[in-house]
């Protein structure tokens, strides 16, 4: 049975949605703590890619922004070159006071190869945490 659940990764951030909206948007400031994605606009129909993988693997990412809420909002595409599935990224922003809850949902990876253990669900879970639980936090309290 596939799991058809998307990862969710929710933290909350001591930072306004300003500051944290140019953080995953901005790419001089998105390459110190995602990747490096040299000229991205947060625009529906831009299109992007990077490299990612560990060890000897790397996957090349293709992305599509799809869905922009200027400080509320940021949604692309995420699939991977030679691989059959394609995925959702949506970062959203809701401030509470000083403070902004960021939510990360990942959707669609049952439509990756099952026969990858790269591709799976935990991957994902562990990746997201890492990425926006510690370099995105750390990133927001040194700037």
């Amino acid at each position: 049975m596939e799991n058809k659940e998307p990862v969710i990764v929710s933290t909350t951030l001591e930072a306004g949605t300003e500051k944290i909206w140019a953080a995953i948007t901005d790419p001089q400031q998105m390459k110190q703590w995602y990747f490096d994605l040299p000229g991205f606009k947060p625009e529906p129909g831009y299109e992007f890619s990077f490299e990612g993988g560990k060890d000897d693997r790397v996957y090349v990412h293709r992305c599509i922004v799809v869905q922009v809420v200027p400080l509320e909002k940021l949604c692309y595409t995420w699939r991977y070159d030679s691989y059959i599935g394609e995925s959702l990224v949506c970062f959203e922003l809701s401030a509470e006071g000083n403070t902004t809850t960021l939510v990360l949902t990942h959707s669609g990876l049952e439509s990756f190869p099952a026969d990858n253990p790269d591709l799976k669900m935990e991957n994902f879970e562990k990746g997201w945490q890492e990425i926006i639980g510690t370099s995105l936090k750390n990133f927001l309290e040194k700037n």
